[in-house]
């Protein structure tokens, strides 16, 4: 497993859906969200400024949910290098006892800012995200 990046969400009144739990596009708005935050912390500054992220793909799997006030902490790391210009991200949702409620696997792709293409990821910007 990659270097892993954690990070906290509180279930507030506008993420709560008709069910009484979150919403499953708020599941999906945290997984892009500790994405871009893991981005934006491991990433080398000329990286954040030259590339752009967009997702390809979202598998979700739903085991738990939250609601109103609770806590999640979410956990993200690159599995595996990245092939061309995409790498798959997972995202696993724990709740106050440790259990994995809401898991995901997103495929990103990475755009050149210039451009607004995708490029190739390059060595030197997904080491970070990898194990060493």
């Amino acid at each position: 497993m990659g270097a892993s990046f954690s990070l906290s969400f509180t279930a507030g009144p506008d993420h709560i859906d008709l069910n009484g739990h979150v919403n499953n596009t708020v599941w999906l708005q945290w997984v892009q969200d500790i994405g871009t935050a893991h981005w934006e912390a491991g990433a080398r500054p000329q990286d954040v400024d030259a590339y752009l992220w967009f997702v390809t793909r979202h598998e979700i799997d739903y085991r738990g949910n939250i609601n109103l006030g609770e806590t999640v902490t979410a956990r993200t790391w690159i599995p595996d290098p990245p092939q061309g210009a995409r790498f798959v991200r997972r995202v696993e949702f724990s709740n106050h006892a440790g259990k994995v409620i809401v898991s995901a696997r997103s495929v990103w792709a990475m755009i050149d800012k210039a451009s607004g293409r995708p490029v190739r990821i390059p060595p030197e910007v997904s080491d970070p995200f990898l194990a060493d």
